[in-house]
């Protein structure tokens, strides 16, 4: 039996051409997928490379000032390091202390303002990565189900010939073709952008949390203890 090969003159442009309404919503919304998870992608790293910078910056300040209070207004510079927002959490927890009662007499109620501060901010962070996640594993099943749709519409051609004729059947296989390869083109970088950034934030909280315990050590110190 000899080997079936597509027409010569059948290309991508002429499949995108002749594609039927089914396959048709399933590509558009394949290539929305892609887009919309390349955006966040870009929108995040942008976020993240901030945040680094600020970080590496305020930390800097941070352990060469001589008390809390220089800190607080050195911070002010720093705004989008997710420490300056735990550093505000813990402070202003210790200016309440400090008003109402002129000493720190609950250390536990500062490092659960710490916590808070970090809890927000690592949901901050977090902010769209459901969405790199629901790409990444849903757009594998709408290719499939364009595939399966191009397979019916491939069996449909089949009949309407009443014979096994390669034109009869290469539009249905051509559409299932591209719809998989997009479904796969979507979901691939949406799974390593998720994966990576999702590193990020656990490197973040952790970093994070180190600092919650420099700043209990600095409040030790610049309030005797």
């Amino acid at each position: 039996m000899p080997l079936l090969l597509f027409p010569a003159d059948l290309n991508l442009w002429d499949i995108v051409q002749n594609l039927r309404p089914v396959p048709l919503a399933v590509i558009a919304i394949l290539i929305l997928f892609s887009l919309f998870s390349w955006t966040i992608a870009f929108s995040k790293g942008g976020v993240f490379g901030r945040a680094r910078r600020a970080n590496r910056a305020f930390l800097r300040a941070f352990r060469k000032a001589v008390s809390l209070q220089s800190v607080a207004v050195a911070s002010e510079q720093f705004s989008s390091a997710p420490l300056v927002a735990v550093f505000d959490f813990g402070y202003g927890e210790i200016e309440r202390q400090i008003k109402q009662r002129g000493a720190l007499v609950n250390k536990p109620a500062i490092e659960r303002s710490l916590q808070l501060g970090i809890s927000e901010e690592v949901t901050k962070l977090e902010l769209n990565m459901n969405w790199l996640a629901t790409v990444a594993s849903v757009s594998p099943f709408i290719g499939l189900f364009g595939t399966v749709w191009g397979i019916i519409d491939a069996f449909e051609g089949l009949g309407t010939a009443g014979s096994a004729s390669l034109r009869a059947v290469a539009p249905g296989i051509s559409e299932a073709l591209v719809t998989t390869a997009l479904g796969l083109a979507a979901a691939i970088p949406a799974a390593i952008f998720y994966n990576v950034f999702g590193a990020r934030i656990k490197e973040m909280g952790t970093r994070m949390e180190d600092f919650s315990i420099e700043f209990q050590n600095f409040a030790d110190r610049d309030f005797g203890g």
